[in-house]
């Protein structure tokens, strides 16, 4: 079995979160969804997965930290280019989400736009050509 991430991210709306998350290009494992969460499969190795904040507090002794006041994570998503990163960031706005929550940056080799999604959570949205990085 390949090692694996399980993102856990706390969300006021199970729906709201779910379809911003399709929208950057999830697809929803069912099996592991329920009206209190909702498994998203980013890749063959990585999965969001969107809590209900009551149900995101029982895994933790801590505070759940609200996104929308603090940084807990960000969280950097690699694409296949910078057309790619572009048309995705374009589209978190209408999936309810916050697009160039900062000022994009290009470095030429690499290419990132930075994205709120409806709870606040932070995401990078990155494209590098490791050919062309500077030694």
């Amino acid at each position: 079995m390949p090692k694996m991430i399980f993102v856990n991210l706390p969300v006021a709306d199970v729906a709201a979160a779910t379809r911003f998350y399709q929208a950057i290009g999830c697809e929803k494992n069912e099996q592991f969804s329920d009206q209190n969460s909702a498994s998203m499969v980013w890749s063959e190795t990585i999965t969001f997965q969107l809590l209900v904040t009551g149900s995101f507090a029982a895994y933790t002794p801590k505070p759940v930290a609200d996104a929308r006041g603090v940084t807990e994570v960000l969280l950097a998503l690699s694409f296949d280019s910078r057309a790619d990163v572009d048309t995705v960031a374009e589209a978190v706005a209408a999936a309810g989400g916050r697009a160039d929550i900062r000022e994009r940056q290009d470095m030429g080799f690499m290419y990132s736009r930075a994205v709120e999604d409806t709870d606040g959570h932070v995401l990078e949205f990155m494209w590098m050509d490791m050919s062309s990085m500077p030694a």
